[in-house]
């Protein structure tokens, strides 16, 4: 590889001095690189993405990584995670080792692995992606509120419960591991839906196929009265919603591609970063 963009988290590098560090390296080795663009919310500003970019450098934490690949998405960019957070689930490199895992991507062709996406639509309006999960839940007054799930059209359940996650396998290592949804290997294809907090003796998690149709209806409260719940991707983009409304939940036609470096297998990283916990 010999083109490469640094997307940074600046709460987390606020100086550039990590950022900078790296550039120097890339540059040293006669390879290219441009950092990001943002605008005051941080957003990688549209448009100013270079061509023939042929490796993406996250650096910050999960959710760094998981803000980028939403962003960059349509570009087809594989993307490597530095850690500069805590556990960094997804980050592949530490930042101590990021000179090693430049060398692996000067000299070597790495190891590429792509991983499924899902697209929300509320009430056929509003669309947005997510890389990890979308989650329905409840706002307002500690209480539990109906959630009706139907998948192709039928009804699969209804949950009173807190809330519900959608979650893709790469998401379940995150709200739904803490909500007791399963881990699935994350280059796997398929849906994830776990309630959060059910008022019920089961409260298994369902897998369905990555090719259903997920419809999450909420339902009107005691006596008729409107419920309000909220729509969150990713843990950052949140949408109020109330009964009636529709959370409609497929498969995205993008899938984000993330770099692998060391050999290790996903349930060895797994044992690895969950030790003690």
């Amino acid at each position: 590889m010999d083109n490469f963009y640094i997307i940074t988290n600046l709460l987390k590098d606020a100086d550039l001095k990590i950022t900078n560090e790296i550039k120097t390296y890339i540059e040293e080795h006669g390879k290219k690189c441009i950092l990001s663009e943002k605008d005051e919310q941080g957003h990688i500003i549209p448009g100013t993405v270079p061509k023939g970019v042929e490796c993406g450098l996250v650096l910050g934490g999960d959710g760094t990584l998981i803000r980028a690949a939403r962003e960059l998405r349509s570009y087809g960019i594989p993307l490597l995670g530095i850690n500069l957070g805590t556990l960094g689930y997804l980050t592949e490199v530490e930042v101590n080792d990021f000179r090693s895992a430049l060398d692996s991507l000067f000299f070597e062709e790495p190891r590429i692995e792509e991983r499924m996406m899902l697209q929300g639509t509320i009430n056929g309006k509003f669309e947005e992606t997510a890389m990890n999960d979308i989650v329905v839940t409840r706002e307002g007054e500690l209480r539990v509120i109906q959630f009706d799930i139907y998948v192709n059209g039928g009804l699969l359940n209804t949950y009173v419960a807190d809330g519900v996650i959608i979650s893709t396998p790469t998401g379940t290592t995150g709200y739904n591991l803490s909500a007791g949804g399963p881990i699935v290997d994350p280059t796997a294809k398929l849906f994830v839906i776990t309630p959060i907090c059910p008022h019920a003796l089961n409260k298994s998690s369902v897998v369905l196929s990555a090719e259903d149709v997920i419809d999450v209806v909420i339902s009107d409260g005691r006596y008729g009265k409107v419920e309000q719940a909220s729509t969150t991707f990713d843990g950052a983009i949140r949408k109020p919603i109330f009964s009636g409304d529709k959370v409609s939940i497929r498969q995205a036609k993008d899938t984000i591609h993330l770099i692998r470096i060391g050999k290790e297998s996903f349930m060895n990283t797994m044992r690895t970063k969950m030790k003690g916990n």
